[in-house]
C-alpha cells in the first residue's frame, strides 16, 4: 500500500510472501528509495541491504535483486524488495 507523505514523499508498505521477513517498508523521494526497512528475517542482512540501496532508483535495485532466491525456496528478502518496488512502480 502506497501513500503520500509530505515530509516523506511515497511510504510504502509490502506484505512479503515466501519470506522470513513479513513486511518491507520504504520510502521514495525524487524518485529515489529511502528507509528501507524489513520486519522479521535475518536482522544484520536486511539493514545491510537497507543501506546498500539507500538512494538508489528502484528500477536500479529491481535490475539488481530480482530473481534472488534463498537456499530451496524460489524467493528471497531481497526478491521481495524487487517485487514490492515492481508493485509502487505501477501504482506511481
Amino acid at each position: 500500500m502506497a501513500k503520500y507523505n509530505k515530509k516523506r514523499g511515497i511510504v510504502m508498505v509490502y506484505k512479503t510472501k515466501g519470506t522470513c521477513s513479513v513486511e518491507i517498508s520504504f520510502d521514495v523521494i525524487d524518485g529515489k528509495l529511502h528507509n528501507v526497512k524489513f520486519t522479521g528475517g535475518c536482522n544484520g542482512n536486511l539493514k545491510g541491504i537497507g543501506a546498500l540501496v539507500e538512494g538508489m532508483k528502484p528500477e536500479d535495485v529491481i535490475e539488481r535483486l530480482e530473481g534472488t532466491t534463498c537456499g530451496f525456496k524460489s524467493t528471497s528478502c531481497p526478491d521481495q524488495l524487487a517485487q514490492a518496488l515492481k508493485q509502487y512502480l505501477a501504482t506511481a
